[in-house]
């Protein structure tokens, strides 16, 4: 590991390795990134993959746009001679109350004026689209076709790649302990494996990051909460798009070897950092899916695990600079959906840290927009 370098990225997950790519590729020419554990070991390998336009808020739909105008081209810009799975079937988002269906009316209309072709379906349209699907119940649906997901290990492993090629240190069992200030600029970071000085530093650990931030002087108004996720035996193919129904909870999809992977939001999670699952989750998402996915009842289950989902108090991510902290940036808070997001999210930090114009406004998602009251919440999240 070098001792000194331009930039240090904290976080060995699809954020961390994206920027740290994007600072290679921009010009950098001295890049450490520092990972505790191994690539994609936290939120990043644990994530549902899903790649979506559809949101409420312009902030996220703005950045998903762009992230998938990325994923589309990502594994030949990055490279990667293996297959990242990004695959566009969809998403076909179920609405089954009416404020939820007043919401997507709104939410179309909005996607429609920043570029996003969604549609609002009737439920007998929806099922058109997936004919294994219950609509008892349901009022409609929105579609859009440019949505998809892809493999979250080989999308970092890709990013990694690529970062080293172009001269990037990737240090893994590498955990940042503590992070030396001089008149308020960043100057040493300090790691289990020795210093490194360098006038920039990046947050980008995930669940981690609070900790990483208090180490420069720095609260976060963030949270972790745990998700469930499982994912079953391969079966013959049925499900196109992600479903997915916010008042229920729920998403679910079909991956290219056929597997099933679904998981459920859980409102009265507590708050922390336990990733065991349950029993308890296993029978609620049976329940569930069997009833809007009755093609599913006699599949098995082949395993089960939880990841951390580190949320804001408006559902959107905390990027750039910190008044106050000089060469502290941040890419933190993305409440589920980092992996989505990574692509221009690594485009935009690099950006800001080079002195460059972000090629997409996020000066409203900066930290202080809490204290200043300044922000939307994000209405559509499971």
């Amino acid at each position: 590991m070098r001792p000194s370098a331009d930039a240090v990225v904290i976080g060995g997950g699809v954020v961390g390795a994206a920027i740290a790519y994007n600072l290679l590729k921009s010009g950098m020419k001295s890049v450490v990134l520092c990972e505790k554990s191994t690539f994609a070991s936290g939120s990043t390998g644990r994530c549902g993959a899903g790649v979506r336009e559809q949101w409420g808020a312009e902030h996220n739909i703005r950045l998903a746009k762009a992230s998938i105008d990325m994923f589309e081209h990502l594994a030949e810009e990055l490279g990667y001679d293996q297959d990242i799975e990004f695959k566009q079937k969809g998403y076909l988002i179920l609405a089954h109350t009416e404020k939820e269906w007043d919401q997507f009316k709104k939410n179309v209309e909005l996607q429609h004026r920043l570029g996003v072709n969604s549609m609002l379906l009737t439920p007998e349209e929806a099922k058109d689209i997936v004919p294994a699907l219950n609509t008892e119940g349901m009022l409609g649906a929105t579609y859009n076709s440019r949505d998809g997901h892809a493999n979250p290990f080989h999308t970092t492993r890709a990013f990694l790649q690529a970062a080293r090629r172009l001269g990037g240190d990737i240090c893994f069992f590498t955990e940042v302990t503590a992070i030396e200030l001089e008149a308020g600029k960043v100057k040493r970071v300090r790691t289990s494996r020795g210093d490194i000085s360098s006038p920039v530093l990046v947050n980008a650990a995930g669940p981690w990051a609070a900790v990483v931030a208090k180490m420069v002087g720095v609260d976060l108004p963030v949270y972790t909460q745990r998700h469930q996720i499982l994912v079953t035996e391969p079966v013959g193919w049925f499900l196109d798009p992600m479903v997915m129904s916010f008042s229920i909870g729920i998403y679910c999809q079909q991956t290219p070897h056929g597997s099933v992977v679904m998981g459920i939001g859980d409102p009265d999670e507590p708050k922390g950092y336990d990733t065991g699952h349950s029993w308890q989750f296993l029978r609620e998402m049976a329940s569930i899916v069997c009833r809007l996915l009755p093609v599913l009842r006699d599949v098995r289950v082949v395993r089960q695990w939880s990841g951390l989902y580190t949320m804001t108090p408006d559902a959107h991510p905390i990027l750039g600079k910190v008044p106050g902290v000089d060469g502290y940036y941040q890419a933190v808070g993305f409440s589920g959906h980092g992996f989505m997001l990574a692509p221009v999210v690594g485009r935009l930090l690099s950006e800001m840290i080079l002195g460059k114009q972000p090629f997409i406004d996020i000066s409203g998602l900066d930290l202080g927009r809490f204290e200043r009251g300044e922000y939307m919440v994000e209405p559509s999240v499971v």
